[in-house]
């Protein structure tokens, strides 16, 4: 672990696992390729408990503790701030205020004045739109900072975990603070999101006055587009598939039963099942395919078909 140096009107940049993996990308990104400096790391014994026991061959060894790291960076362009970069492993289930305080407390003994952490935020994004990236700050001087830098202001809604009880934190000690949510689409939210990540430090980079070469995090967007692409067509020409078997082939119904075919009755506990996989389908798309080989089993996909790929469809 390196010596803590003097920073120069340093910034605290916060993340921690989340939706799309967002935060601990792009933080990440900003260690590996700034090649900043692990200079201290708080005991996570204070804020996490042991959770489970790993057992090999039968012999059991304590899991360790998620990790809670502050690494820093000097930035060498004249103008530019300083990074003070930390990176929690995970997100305690109690004592979340405890670590943000713990958090600042270190950021401030480093002469930090001003952090962001960074976030996701999932929408009807679809694949291949540009996706924004929405700001919510502690003050009003922030919050016209990161706007002048293209960033939409949040208009309403709730910033939940570590992120939001940071800003909250911030906000009680008068600190100026802001959370960057890069956007992806909610049908991807469990799948990290280097595109998300690369959108948030594009504008966070120009906030701080950094130069930092963003190409390797923008092959690994594109990797992972065409990917989820690939995906959506699959399913889209599955549904497809099972949507022409299904039409009748001998037999024409007259119009009017055309314009409203009677569906196909389903017991009350296999259609609450159906709901529950739709429900879990719009954030997780292996539970996609288990929702199609559902209906299928049930020969209901004709029915649903519509509304199974709406998950996929680019919305409005």
């Amino acid at each position: 672990m390196a010596n803590p140096v003097e920073l120069r009107e340093p910034w605290l940049v916060a993340a921690w696992p989340g939706m799309g993996s967002t935060a601990i990308l792009a933080a990440g990104y900003l260690i590996q390729h700034l090649r900043a400096r692990q200079t201290f790391e708080l005991n996570s014994a204070d804020f996490f408990e042991i959770q489970s026991l790993e057992v090999k061959n039968g012999i059991g060894t304590v899991s360790p503790l998620p990790r809670n790291m502050f690494f820093e960076w000097k930035n060498p362009a004249a103008g530019g701030h300083d990074l003070l970069i930390f990176v929690g492993e995970a997100q305690p289930a109690t004592g979340g205020y405890a670590l943000c305080q713990r958090v600042l407390d270190h950021a401030g003994s480093r002469g930090v004045k001003q952090f962001f952490s960074f976030a996701a935020m999932a929408t009807t994004l679809a694949l291949g739109d540009a996706p924004h990236v929405s700001g919510v700050a502690t003050d009003m001087p922030t919050l016209s900072q990161i706007t002048k830098a293209g960033v939409q202001a949040m208009a309403e809604g709730q910033i939940r975990g570590l992120n939001g009880i940071l800003l909250a934190t911030g906000a009680q000690r008068a600190m100026r603070g802001a959370c960057l949510l890069g956007e992806l689409p909610y049908f991807a939210a469990n799948v990290a999101n280097p595109r998300s990540a690369l959108v948030v430090l594009e504008k966070f980079t120009e906030l701080a006055g950094i130069k930092l070469d963003l190409a390797d995090l923008a092959e690994q967007a594109e990797a992972v587009d065409q990917k989820l692409v690939e995906l959506i067509e699959h399913l889209q020409q599955a549904g497809a598939s099972v949507s022409e078997e299904s039409e009748p082939a001998a037999y024409e119904p007259p119009e009017e039963i055309m314009k409203n075919p009677e569906p196909r009755p389903i017991d009350p506990v296999a259609q609450e099942r159906i709901e529950l996989m739709f429900e879990k389908s719009r954030t997780d798309r292996a539970a996609a395919f288990e929702l199609k080989k559902e209906l299928d089993r049930l020969g209901v996909f004709k029915q649903y078909e519509n509304r199974f790929l709406d998950l996929f469809r680019k919305a409005g």
